[in-house]
């Protein structure tokens, strides 16, 4: 049995370097320039764009933190010196994405920027940047799904430094981080596929098929795993999200179609 791979990247004296840190700004980088990209193509100041993203990273990397330790309570009122401790992993994604969300309506509404527009752009690069992000937890050994075996590991062809990563606590697991790394790289292309075509979205339904496509897939992907966040010790709290944002994403199209049958399309110059 090989050895799991180090989760720390480089080591300068007392500083370290770790892998889960350089994924998801590698994630964050990307996102950032193809979104950059994307409001030059569709006439929103990047300026005014890239002021958005320097507040809403640091207020999602607080969201996402702040909502795994309101959930694991317990551990850190007991262990306080960890709850800055990002570097060992435990972030949430879905706390990024609300307090991204609420820092980014806030900016376009003091910056008179069009904000379905603007989550229209920044959609698809956000979960670019999570699937790329998943790869940390694979280095933390984080995020897996139950027991399974080597056979079924090398039953789906994986490289072998991923099947040695997932043997983890004295057995193999399911590779649950890289299913919903695969889910999201597949919505990616599709959004990127999709949007550009004409008269096919109306402004806003980029970003609420975004909202759709990553609950639908985490609902399930989440019923697999083994540490998820629990409430009541009974609900998984990604689960019950999940199913809150994707019928919430449904519900809304449904409705802006209906009561404004005259909202602008995608395409169409703000």
């Amino acid at each position: 049995m090989l050895a799991a791979l180090d989760p720390i990247a480089l080591r300068l004296g007392p500083l370290e370097i770790h892998w889960y840190g350089i994924i998801i700004a590698t994630g964050v980088v990307l996102a950032v320039i193809l979104a950059m990209r994307e409001a030059q193509r569709r006439q929103v100041s990047t300026d005014a764009l890239f002021d958005m993203i320097l507040w809403a990273l640091p207020f999602a990397l607080i969201g996402a933190r702040l909502y795994y330790v309101i959930f694991q309570w317990p551990y850190y009122a007991a262990h306080p010196s960890e709850i800055i401790a990002i570097w060992h992993g435990g972030m949430a994604i879905y706390g990024s994405l609300i307090a991204a969300a609420i820092v980014v309506f806030v900016f376009c509404r003091k910056r008179h920027l069009p904000v379905w527009l603007v989550l229209d752009i920044a959609a698809p690069t956000v979960l670019l940047g999570q699937a790329i992000g998943r790869w940390g937890n694979f280095m933390n050994q984080e995020a897996f799904g139950a027991q399974t075996t080597l056979s079924f590991l090398q039953g789906l062809h994986l490289p072998d430094f991923i099947i040695q990563q997932m043997y983890i606590n004295g057995a193999f697991r399911q590779p649950t981080f890289l299913y919903e790394s695969i889910w999201d790289l597949l919505g990616v292309i599709v959004l990127l596929a999709l949007r550009h075509r004409k008269h096919l979205f109306k402004r806003g339904e980029v970003f609420l098929t975004y909202v759709g496509w990553y609950a639908f897939g985490r609902f399930f992907i989440e019923g697999m795993r083994t540490d998820s966040l629990m409430l009541f010790n009974t609900l998984r709290i990604s689960q019950v999200l999940s199913l809150v944002f994707f019928f919430g994403a449904l519900i809304l199209w449904w409705a802006r179609r209906y009561y404004q049958p005259l909202l602008p399309d995608y395409l169409a110059k703000p």
